[in-house]
């Protein structure tokens, strides 16, 4: 087969340790191995940097294991041609599995340009990416609590969620702090639905009628501040993210006037697939014809 690189390298990389397998063309012809061990430490992997480059080589390959690949990518970035694969693309090894083997197997591949490198995002959007995610999963998370509430709620026989869509609009979160403050009296608590919501006081007052106790108060208190904790979490988020996005406001005021669309939902969007959608032909042509 015709070597399209003729110095790389491929790395096993696993949580402690990263196996090093560097190939180079031999003045016989023929390609000659050269394997080392090094510690995932910061300064194990900048002296497999050293060693990389003093060998003159210029591409790097790598299977995405976990989390574990991140590291060295940061560091090599800007350094060399870093092929990043998934590793159930990769034919295992045959014979019996090693580090060793697996690190010669991938400078093999590479060395023949056999390797489909996976898409990285570039630096800035990868952060973005990093941003809407965690918003997402504070958000489940948000949602678990609330969720923790109803059925809090359903124990006591406090029927809220039968009045309220929304058991945490302005209405229902007053009742509940009084509710986790000892408030019992249902006519109390269905008064301050006056205010917001008037015309549910008389549906209210027999639904709030209840069999909380001391526990389920205390459980509610802890509820309604991790809730609170969450949301003001997630404002954050919202406005780092729509920072980060300064630059493209104007477009996504354009895109998020489509219906059933909304600005989060762009943020998570562009996050996941950036602003250069050459590498997402189908998304590029979809957003083209969305901003006509």
């Amino acid at each position: 087969m015709q070597v399209l690189h003729s110095c790389c390298c491929g790395l096993d990389v696993h949580k402690r340790f990263v196996v090093a397998c560097l190939i180079r063309g031999g003045e016989d012809g023929k390609p000659q191995k050269e394997l080392r061990r090094f510690d995932t430490l910061t300064p194990q992997l900048l002296s497999l940097i050293d060693w990389l480059q003093s060998a003159q080589c210029t591409h790097v390959a790598l299977e995405s294991t976990g989390v574990y690949w991140k590291p060295i990518f940061n560091l090599m970035e800007g350094l060399f041609e870093i092929v990043l694969v998934n590793a159930q693309h990769m034919k295992a090894v045959p014979g019996r599995k090693t580090d060793t083997k697996n690190a010669e197997w991938i400078a093999d591949l590479l060395q023949h340009g056999l390797l489909k490198a996976s898409f990285i995002p570039p630096q800035p959007q990868r952060d973005l990416r990093d941003l809407t995610r965690y918003r997402s999963s504070l958000k489940q998370e948000r949602t678990q609590h609330v969720n923790r509430v109803h059925k809090l709620l359903e124990e006591t026989n406090i029927k809220l969620s039968s009045i309220f869509a929304d058991m945490m609009c302005k209405t229902g979160r007053a009742i509940l702090q009084a509710l986790a403050r000892g408030e019992e009296n249902p006519e109390v608590l269905a008064d301050l639905a006056l205010f917001w919501a008037p015309h549910k006081r008389d549906a209210l007052v027999p639904a709030l009628q209840e069999r909380m106790r001391a526990h389920h108060r205390f459980l509610l208190q802890e509820l309604l501040a991790m809730i609170e904790t969450l949301e003001r979490a997630i404002g954050r988020l919202d406005r780092e993210i729509e920072e980060r996005l300064a630059e493209h406001k104007e477009t996504l005021e354009r895109l998020d006037e489509i219906t059933g669309v909304s600005q989060r939902v762009l943020e998570t969007l562009f996050a996941e697939i950036g602003w250069e959608l050459d590498t997402f032909p189908d998304a590029a042509h979809l957003v083209q014809s969305l901003l006509k």
